[in-house]
């Protein structure tokens, strides 16, 4: 089962951000081996290919969790942004999404959540609205 949920987890970083494994185990595993491989067999290989929902929902969900949670959350909310791009999702899905959750996360979360779309959208070259 680990071997498969690895393999599911790695085909779905890469086509969320290639190259994403090599890039954490440049990061992480020199001070926690095997960081890298433990996160794309969980986070990537057990909850994002799970049945139910798809990529693009996940990923949406995973944004408004961020939002919503706020805090130190800023670079994963930016990360996270970026794969739900990739997953399919529009900019307008995506703020969307990042709006609904000044109700549950209040609205410093919500600001915070656009302004970390505002960066991603801008280093991608993505204009006000696209979507």
């Amino acid at each position: 089962m680990t071997e498969i949920r690895h393999r599911k987890g790695q085909q779905i970083a890469e086509r969320l951000s290639p190259g994403l494994r090599d890039a954490l185990s440049d990061k992480y595993d020199r001070i926690l081996p095997g960081m890298a491989d433990s996160l794309i067999e969980w986070a990537y290989g057990h909850a994002y290919a799970r049945e139910g929902l798809d990529l693009k929902t996940r990923q949406l969900c995973t944004v408004a969790a961020l939002t919503a949670l706020g805090g130190q959350t800023g670079p994963q909310l930016k990360v996270n942004i970026a794969h739900t791009l990739a997953a399919g999702a529009t900019p307008r899905e995506i703020t969307e999404a990042i709006w609904q959750m000044a109700v549950y996360g209040g609205m410093p979360a919500a600001i915070n959540g656009l302004n970390a779309a505002a960066d991603v959208f801008a280093e991608r070259g993505i204009g006000p609205g696209q979507g």
